[in-house]
């Protein structure tokens, strides 16, 4: 075999590799946006590994500058969705839950202007945005440092409140004071809010917050002294589509990646692919993060049919922090407690699992 032979063969070889690649994620794409919530048998997963065969082999004759489209279309999607996210967070600017200082440029500016600013973003405990007005557009958008479109006036914002509490006043005059010999220095005129009101926002959304911020718990426990394998466990809880994410906890994953409710172990320690295998652990627990999630009375409903399925699957018990099996009127009292919190964050102007309320529960 000659040496430009064996190379059409590595490059073709390296295409398939791309190709099926491609379709994995194609698959994959499709079935986190519109598969069931719920995985019912191991016969479903080996029929989705034959579609993923099938639809290789097919894909297999699409020639290179095909897939070179595909791929740049894949990037362009992933770029756009990015970006969409980012100005997004602009949109969701409020002076009730953040202390936005305007700046009006006497002549269009980049974001480099700003130049202050970017060395201390994360001085002040609580996360900082900078929005740029367009001048074609007319629109806000997420501003980065080494940005290089020229805006005609910047929103620079701190967020009052997080789940780490509230900025303190202390914070709130040493952001105004940077921001505003950032705009002297620049020649900038400014709108800017009061200093003490702004405090006053802080200490009610602080308060607000910490009142709806609720966590359901339910608890699956072994009969006696029984433990639970770290593996057994991950079988579980992938027959039930959750997946374990970085943060050592099982999630299921809405479409858009966002947790809806997760699976840790009981003793607090984190579940890793590496220790499974020789893992164990007297219980587990299923959390719902009420205020982070969209339709909260829903997605515990849901959560208690993945409970019931991985106690039938791990032979364990349903029980509530006092090891006491839950009742009918016990859950129903813990529906009635998660709409009043959605009914109460409504009423605040913030819906539950909304990126607002994402971002004020973080």
């Amino acid at each position: 075999m000659s040496e430009l032979q064996a190379a059409l063969l590595t490059i073709g070889f390296g295409v398939i590799v791309v190709v099926y690649a491609y379709g994995w994620w194609q698959q994959r794409q499709y079935r986190r946006k519109f598969g069931t919530a719920f995985k019912s048998s191991h016969t479903d997963a080996l029929y989705q590994d034959i579609g993923a065969s099938q639809a290789m082999r097919s894909q297999q004759t699409a020639s290179a500058p095909m897939l070179e489209e595909a791929l740049v279309e894949v990037n362009a999607d992933a770029t756009a969705t990015a970006t969409a996210l980012l100005n997004e967070s602009c949109a969701l600017l409020d002076g009730r839950s953040d202390f936005i200082i305007e700046l009006h440029l006497d002549e269009p500016g980049p974001p480099a202007v700003l130049d202050g600013l970017w060395q201390r973003k994360f001085d002040f405990g609580k996360p900082v945005q900078v929005c740029g007005l367009t001048l074609g557009t007319k629109k806000w958008e997420r501003a980065i440092a080494e940005g290089q479109t020229l805006y005609a006036r910047f929103r620079i914002a701190l967020q009052l409140v997080d789940r780490g509490g509230m900025v303190s006043a202390a914070k709130l005059a040493d952001f105004r004071d940077l921001v505003l010999g950032i705009a002297k220095h620049i020649k900038a005129d400014t709108t800017v809010p009061d200093l003490d009101e702004m405090h006053r926002y802080a200490v009610e959304l602080d308060a607000f917050c910490a009142e709806v911020d609720q966590m359901v718990g339910i608890n699956l426990v072994p009969h006696g002294e029984r433990s639970l394998p770290g593996g057994k466990i991950s079988q579980a809880a992938a027959m039930q589509g959750m997946t374990l994410e970085s943060d050592g906890a099982f999630h299921l994953l809405n479409a858009q990646g966002h947790s809806l409710f997760s699976l840790i172990n009981q003793d607090s320690k984190p579940f890793q692919h590496h220790t499974l295998g020789t893992f164990s652990t007297a219980g587990i627990t299923l959390l719902l993060d009420v205020p982070r999630v969209e339709d909260p009375g829903n997605q515990f409903d849901q959560m208690m049919h993945v409970a019931h399925e991985l106690a039938r699957e791990l032979q364990v018990s349903v029980v509530d922090d006092h090891l006491v099996a839950l009742s009918d009127n016990g859950l129903a009292l813990i529906r009635t407690r998660i709409a009043g919190v959605e009914a109460k964050m409504r009423d605040h102007g913030i819906t539950p699992g909304s990126s607002q309320a994402l971002r004020l529960f973080s």
